[in-house]
């Protein structure tokens, strides 16, 4: 596939993964008797879950890959450079947080993020897989079996699946245990972001680092460090609630 193919196939599973996290974000509203996406606090939300998203997710690629920065500087181009699911959801929390804040909106709002969250995760990384090379989430080099060769005769780690598979199991644990965590409203949904977090924290050793800070961590896992060190203690205070 060259590049020009790649790109069209990433945008689209991206576009897909969008509207089917849009849709279920919706129904979960519904079902929940929060409102309409389309008006209100929930649309203030919605809206400012997005573009804390977009903005953390350029954040955080341009610390990934600062040479970014210095190559594009002054160019439109350095808004398009990339995406970062890591990025995207410590953003789209932040966003969320300040709307709750302008609306006046005091109740827990994140549980409903969670599935719509997993649909997007897996969809978004079926088009990375698809575009290969030409997508910065593959792994190193590996010799194990299912290594997966992207075209250059390389077998590599398949990140992108393995990111998958982590997010489906995070999400067939939360649903088992949905009844109990729905006791303390927006635990399920810090319990997905941490271990989310904590799981790219890990499974980035696998991947190229184009950047290294302290400890030879890639910009994306500093990030997912320092927002766990700050974010650990709230998610044990309400599992100690629920104890």
């Amino acid at each position: 596939m060259d590049a020009r193919s790649a790109l069209l196939v990433h945008a689209a599973f991206e576009m897909v993964a969008i509207g089917v996290g849009v849709q279920l974000y919706a129904r979960n509203l519904r079902r929940d008797n929060n409102g309409s996406l389309t008006r209100g606090p929930a649309f203030r939300i919605a809206v400012g879950c997005l573009i804390g998203a977009i903005l953390g997710s350029k954040l955080a690629v341009w610390m990934e890959y600062p040479d970014l920065i210095r190559l594009h500087w002054g160019s439109p181009q350095l808004a398009f450079s990339g995406q970062s699911i890591v990025g995207g959801l410590i953003g789209g929390l932040c966003g969320v947080e300040i709307a709750k804040r302008m609306s006046g909106v005091e109740r827990s709002t994140g549980d409903a993020f969670v599935m719509p969250l997993i649909a997007g995760i897996v969809i978004g990384r079926i088009g990375c897989f698809l575009a290969g090379l030409h997508d910065d989430t593959f792994g190193v080099a590996t010799t194990l079996p299912w290594g997966v060769d992207f075209g250059d005769g390389v077998r590599r780690h398949p990140t992108q699946l393995y990111d998958i598979a982590f997010v489906l199991a995070l999400g067939a644990v939360l649903v088992s245990v949905r009844h109990r965590l729905s006791l303390e409203p927006g635990l399920e949904f810090k319990l997905f972001l941490s271990g989310y977090l904590a799981w790219r924290l890990g499974v980035d050793t696998l991947k190229p680092v184009p950047f290294s800070y302290a400890g030879d961590l890639s910009g994306l896992q500093l990030l997912a460090a320092v927002f766990l060190i700050a974010y650990t203690p709230r998610v044990a205070r309400q599992m100690r609630r629920l104890a």
